[in-house]
């Protein structure tokens, strides 16, 4: 089968499509085929092992995986002793560890059926950035009806969602974001999109109960200059090519050291992919409650150039990899 590997940090270009062999499902695992996969920020971390304390879960001196992808939609091609969830022949959505391929197994845990309304990329396109959204506000911002919402970085994989899935629980929803994504954030659902361009709103007089901040573009202290006395704030990722280890670990720590001496509360998000909460988008997703922002499309064999616009920042919703 094609797959995508890198064996070496280093940018996008690295990257090589290559012929592997098909994997095989042990218990609990599901074997699918891969109709269409996603591009995360996560990818181009990976890719080069930045920051690089990360390269302590990746790899020292080079990737002890070398296979890139999570994000993924397909058809089940054969499952695992003790897969009780799934059979051959259906069309599912979730992650898969390597799914820049044409097969890759997975946890039955990690998946879902896809909905039938939906196409395979924009199945592909929900995992890690729905369920990243879902989990932000539902669970570490505990977001309330009524309650005042910002989110930092609204036209994004993860803002894209996080307008929708704030707006489904009940929030009041600020997005902020460029110039050119304002009509698209207003048509997801914000009660009030901000213009980074034109208006700093940690500058403002506004306050929000819970701030959900994907860009890392302002430090904690402008963050909790515009939230709520008892406010919570949700920082996820954000990271730029150009930020040094250093630059992370000063916000890290920054964040941790004050913490425990104010009346926010600080706090941070990382996606754990499940089946219930598969479930729970599929659902949203087939109601029309939410949907999926798809920017663009590549090929399996221009993954690099797809991983490389990502890097970019600029993304409107996600970009998908068709594989077959």
């Amino acid at each position: 089968m094609q797959a995508i590997v890198y064996h070496r940090y280093g940018p996008p270009e690295v990257l090589e499509l290559v012929e592997i062999d098909k994997p095989t499902p042990v218990p609990g695992q599901v074997l699918v085929r891969i109709h269409a996969a996603s591009v995360n920020p996560y990818d181009w971390h990976f890719i080069r092992g930045a920051p690089k304390f990360f390269r302590v879960v990746t790899g020292l001196r080079k990737p002890k995986s070398p296979r890139l992808g999570a994000d993924m939609a397909g058809v089940v091609e054969s499952v695992g002793e003790g897969v009780t969830l799934f059979k051959a022949g259906d069309a599912v959505f979730g992650l898969a560890k390597g799914s820049f391929a044409e097969y890759a197994c997975e946890s039955e845990s990690k998946l879902a059926i896809k909905p039938g309304s939906l196409s395979f990329e924009q199945a592909a396109a929900v995992p890690i950035a729905g369920i990243t959204a879902l989990q932000g506000l539902r669970d570490s911002g505990k977001v309330q009806p009524g309650q005042r919402v910002l989110v930092n970085g609204a036209a994004g994989g993860v803002g894209t969602f996080s307008v929708q899935i704030g707006k489904w629980l009940g929030a009041h929803v600020t997005g902020v974001c460029s110039t050119r994504n304002v009509a698209l954030v207003q048509s997801l659902g914000a009660d009030r999109v901000i213009d980074y361009t034109h208006e700093d709103f940690t500058r403002g007089g506004d306050r929000w109960d819970v701030i959900f901040d994907l860009v890392n573009n302002h430090p904690p202290t402008a963050f909790r200059r515009v939230l709520q006395p008892k406010g919570v704030f949700v920082g996820c990722g954000g990271g730029a090519i150009e930020k040094s280890s250093i630059d992370y670990l000063k916000g890290m720590l920054g964040q941790a050291a004050i913490a425990p001496f104010v009346s926010q509360r600080l706090t941070s998000v990382l996606a754990k992919a499940n089946t219930a909460d598969l479930n729970l988008l599929a659902g949203l997703l087939e109601k029309g409650t939410i949907r999926t922002v798809l920017d663009r499309s590549y090929p399996l064999n221009r993954v690099a150039e797809a991983i490389g616009y990502v890097e970019t920042g600029h993304a409107r919703g996600k970009v998908t990899i068709a594989v077959r």
